[in-house]
C-alpha cells in the first residue's frame, strides 16, 4: 500500500468529509500505515482523530481536508 492507494480508501470509505475506515494488517504493514498516515497529516491532507490497533486491523476514523481525485 502506498500513499495515493490509502487515501483513496479513505476517500471510498468518507461521508462529506468524515471517514471511517478497518483496514486489515499484519505486523509489517501496521508500521506502514502509520508512516502513510503521518504523511498525510503533514501534507495536511487528513486530521486524525483516532486511530486503534486492534489484533489483525487497524481502524482510522477523522476528517479529509483536501484530496484530490
Amino acid at each position: 500500500m502506498n500513499k495515493v492507494e490509502l487515501l483513496k480508501k479513505l476517500l471510498n470509505s468518507s461521508r462529506g468529509n468524515l471517514f471511517s475506515l478497518e483496514i486489515p494488517t499484519t505486523k509489517e504493514n501496521e508500521k506502514k500505515i502509520q508512516e502513510l498516515v503521518r504523511v498525510l497529516e503533514t501534507e495536511k491532507r487528513i486530521k486524525l482523530r483516532e486511530y486503534v490497533q486492534r489484533e489483525h486491523s487497524v481502524y482510522l476514523h477523522g476528517i479529509i481536508k483536501y484530496a484530490s481525485e
